[in-house]
């Protein structure tokens, strides 16, 4: 696994525990959380379980989500990345291109920069044939993400109890 990515505005790494103020910023909004069940953490610990979790994911499977900071001022945005995913829509496993940024930085197009760098990174790097993602369907501005990273919505279907969309770029669509 790599130790960063750059972007021209980003810098990506794996999350450190130190990270946690940021983490708790961002899913303590329950702005953030209005398509993922509704359910913000309550408190800092919440957010450096998340962490010790996703770090352990590194280990095991050699990828997890990674913080999306400003590569000027170090500012933690959010999360973004590939994860080993499984038993989501009849697939056993898979990897999910996700990403999640704290509402002050919505809209200044720093998710899909972030994205067309780890799709770059799991075809070129991981050498990934196939890449997922999943969305509630109401959430055209993430809908909207995906499809600016190429990704192409290829069925819809039922996830705990609500309507989903599912997305797939592959290796051979890259040119």
């Amino acid at each position: 696994m790599k130790t960063s990515i750059e972007t021209s505005r980003l810098l990506l790494r794996p999350l450190q525990p130190s990270d946690d103020a940021g983490m708790f910023a961002l899913d303590s909004n329950p702005n953030v959380h209005l398509f993922l069940g509704n359910q913000p953490v309550k408190s800092i610990e919440e957010s450096q379980n998340v962490i010790a979790i996703i770090t352990k994911q590194y280990v095991d499977n050699g990828i997890g989500r990674w913080a999306v900071t400003d590569k000027s001022s170090g500012e933690f945005l959010g999360w973004a990345g590939l994860k080993l995913e499984r038993n989501v829509n009849g697939r056993e496993t898979f990897y999910d291109f996700g990403y999640r940024l704290r509402e002050e930085f919505w809209g200044k197009g720093y998710t899909t920069e972030a994205g067309k760098a780890w799709i770059d990174y799991g075809f070129n790097e991981m050498k990934l044939p196939v890449i997922n993602a999943f969305v509630a369907a109401g959430n055209a501005a993430s809908r909207r993400v995906l499809e600016k990273c190429g990704l192409q919505h290829t069925e819809n279907f039922l996830y705990d109890d609500g309507p989903e969309c599912w997305y797939e770029i592959r290796r051979s669509d890259q040119s």
